[in-house]
């Protein structure tokens, strides 16, 4: 049995564990409100611009001389996996959720004969892929430096990947991130970038038709690679709003239970303490009579 000593230790110690975990919760709080409303605003760009970019696309989709971005290469061979995580754990099962979804897809292409390639975004994920796919990883992009995101990082990214298709290296390039809901969900969300691919673009008839100044080929030779860094860029403001949208959660968790044990905690301590000063005045009173 502990002592009464261990038992106030470990009270302590998780009090203590419970007054990080609410601060933690807090700041999450707090910054969760900035994030949302950055990944809220970047919406309606970024599915605006895949609309447009959509239309045009639907009047050179059958141009063999269109651009690579959006023709592909013609295989379907070497896929790139664009894995975007935190930096940082104590999320729940944030970053886990995103890497179950790429880790799924690399099995799934694996099977069919296919070859991958990792480019991880965040150090969460790639501690977590390089267990299975090491050898598929050919880099790590670490954003631990960046206190917010900007356009620029995610143009870097982009220009990345770009250079890549360039070089050959993959015919296929797929985003994985984790899309903000609410609080207490967020999505985990896989979405090809590369070849370019509009859904819906056509789903209600036929497009109306317009007239371009310059041409449609040379206005997606400048949107589309445009239109790579618009999407991870907004796939990093939505993991940064996830992130902070699970933290805050899974702290929240973590100080009703650490609540919850101090209570325990507390109670075997004063019974504890009961049943030893029972026993001294049992004592007490049998060398009493005793006399």
């Amino acid at each position: 049995m502990p002592s009464l000593k261990d038992l106030r230790n470990r009270i302590a110690a998780t009090k203590a564990t419970q007054k990080i975990t609410k601060a933690m919760q807090m700041v999450a709080a707090s910054k969760l409100r900035r994030a949302q409303a950055a990944a809220e605003a970047a919406r309606p760009y970024s599915e605006r611009m895949q609309r447009t970019l959509g239309n045009i696309a639907a009047s050179v989709q059958n141009n063999p001389e269109g651009p690579r971005l959006l023709a592909g290469t013609g295989r379907d061979q070497v896929h790139l996996l664009l894995v975007c995580t935190g930096e940082r754990g104590l999320c729940g099962p944030f970053n886990s959720a995103i890497v179950r979804l790429a880790r799924d897809r690399a099995n799934q292409l694996l099977a069919e004969g296919k070859t991958i390639k990792i480019l991880c975004v965040g150090r969460k994920g790639y501690d977590q892929l390089k267990r299975l796919f090491e050898d598929e990883i050919i880099d790590v992009i670490d954003l631990r430096a960046v206190r917010q995101i900007r356009f620029e990082n995610a143009h870097e990214i982009g220009q990345r990947v770009i250079s890549l298709y360039e070089q050959g290296a993959f015919d296929v390039c797929t985003l994985f991130y984790s899309r903000f809901k609410s609080v207490i969900a967020q999505i985990p969300t896989a979405q090809q970038i590369v070849p370019a691919v509009f859904e819906g673009a056509a789903a209600n008839g036929p497009a109306p038709v317009y007239e371009y100044e310059p041409d449609e080929e040379q206005i997606l030779a400048e949107l589309l690679p445009l239109n790579i860094s618009v999407q991870v860029f907004k796939a990093l403001l939505e993991n940064a709003a996830s992130f902070y949208g699970a933290q805050m959660t899974a702290m929240d968790n973590a100080t009703r239970n650490a609540g919850e044990m101090i209570r325990k905690q507390t109670l075997k301590y004063n019974r504890t303490r009961q049943a030893m000063i029972t026993k001294e005045l049992i004592e007490i009173i049998s060398g009493a009579e005793a006399l």
